[in-house]
């Protein structure tokens, strides 16, 4: 059964933009945070990055990493290193009955372990999921193979979101071409702070009463921002 109080976001590759939509996510639906694993950087943690974006009177729990592994590599590489493996049943939906933004760590192939890859820990936490992309050379190729691992595994796409500028042709073909809408678009950033995300949460909620981000299929904005009505 799906978890529709769940929302696991994952992107074509690493560094695409995670981190910055998980904290939109969290201040539209002042949701709980949860990064199941962390590779690297332990000092400045996605969840500590997560917690100054949204504010520290943010009302959410954030949930602590199952797993914190020194090395800033894949998780199956991270973990060996430190003599650990990693697998699915570690993982359970941390108890709390608020929404839960879950982020994935580097793109949604990357390895958990030998078998596994993150999008497998979104259908064993049986959440839905919206995929992070950007447009450059390459970016037709990586987005639908991202989909299409994906929808081989039967998971449930709340939509795309594009970060790093507009791209109205990719966003037209990419939503065509699969049927699944984009749910919002971020400018190009030079600076993230709080103030940042508080003003994408506007423009957000502004554009969900208002039309669809892209032509193609209509946005289920509703399924995003049902916690703001």
């Amino acid at each position: 059964m799906i978890d529709e109080r769940s929302i696991f976001v994952t992107g074509t590759h690493t560094g695409i933009g995670k981190t910055l939509v998980s904290a939109l996510l969290l201040k539209l639906l002042a949701a709980d945070y949860w990064k199941p694993v962390q590779c690297g950087d332990l000092t400045n943690s996605d969840t500590s990055t997560v917690r100054q974006l949204v504010g520290h009177d943010h009302p959410g729990i954030f949930h602590p990493e199952r797993y914190a592994l020194q090395l800033p590599q894949s998780v199956h590489i991270a973990a060996a290193a430190e003599q650990k493996t990693v697998k699915l049943n570690d993982f359970t939906r941390p108890q709390s009955s608020n929404r839960l933004i879950i982020e994935g760590a580097g793109g949604c192939l990357v390895p958990l372990n030998q078998t596994d890859v993150m999008i497998d820990l979104a259908t064993h936490l049986q959440a839905p999921v919206i995929l992070v992309t950007r447009y450059y050379l390459g970016a037709y190729n990586h987005t639908l193979l991202s989909l299409e691992a994906l929808q081989a595994r039967g998971v449930k796409i709340l939509g795309l979101v594009l970060n790093g500028g507009e791209a109205p042709e990719f966003c037209e073909f990419i939503s065509k071409k699969t049927g699944l809408p984009f749910l919002g678009i971020i400018a190009q950033l030079a600076n993230v702070s709080s103030q940042t995300i508080e003003s994408l949460a506007q423009e957000w909620r502004g554009k969900a009463n208002d039309r669809p981000v892209t032509k193609g299929p209509q946005p289920d904005l509703a399924s995003v921002y049902a916690a703001q009505n």
